[in-house]
């Protein structure tokens, strides 16, 4: 059985991007790339919404990664290789390998895909990870954090949801970022 893992690049404020939906302030450089290379290479399954597909899918193309350092030439390699669900309305098909394309999140489909998985899975995107926490469906939350405060924007965890947390693992990384991985011990009411 697979554990659903959401994981997220946020601001110190929270957000996985700013107001104006730019997220360029968490480009990692290669020893934080590494963190998620090693990250994603556990991932048998990743479940994405359209957005976050949508910028996903440049792993796809080598022509840009020609000049690009091993670390990301290396991501690349592990994305492809992990099986990917998508979830949309709008999207007519995916244009990636491994691809399957779901018209609606299906909280019992995802619950036994974790079932039926001998590796663990994740979550891409705040909106997506926000349903399945909502649905009890996240075991994990690894956050990495940057030295950044964005003001506002999308919240990288939900806002309407309690959740108890419990600290697995830390790390400092040279950049100042921090990484942070957490049990999800329990999924409160929802707060208005």
């Amino acid at each position: 059985m697979g554990k659903l893992i959401y994981a997220a690049n946020t601001s110190l404020d929270g957000y996985v991007e700013d107001a104006s939906g730019a997220f360029d302030w968490s480009v990692p450089d290669d020893e934080v790339h590494q963190f998620w290379n090693d990250h994603e290479r556990r991932i048998g399954t990743s479940l994405y919404g359209r957005r976050m597909y949508e910028t996903m899918r440049v792993w796809e193309d080598d022509e840009w990664l020609a000049d690009e350092p091993a670390v990301v030439q290396e991501y690349a390699q592990v994305w492809r290789d992990t099986d990917k669900v998508v979830y949309s309305t709008t999207l007519t098909d995916v244009s990636t390998a491994r691809t399957r394309l779901e018209r609606q999140f299906d909280p019992e489909a995802v619950r036994r895909l974790k079932a039926a998985s001998p590796k663990d899975l994740s979550v891409g995107g705040a909106t997506l990870g926000a349903e399945a926490f909502r649905h009890g469906l996240v075991d994990e939350c690894v956050l990495v954090l940057h030295p950044v405060t964005v003001g506002g924007g999308k919240p990288a965890l939900p806002t309407d949801v309690r959740l108890d947390l419990e600290l697995l693992d830390h790390r400092r990384f040279a950049n100042g970022t921090v990484y942070l991985r957490h049990a999800v011990r329990g999924v409160g009411g929802r707060h208005h």
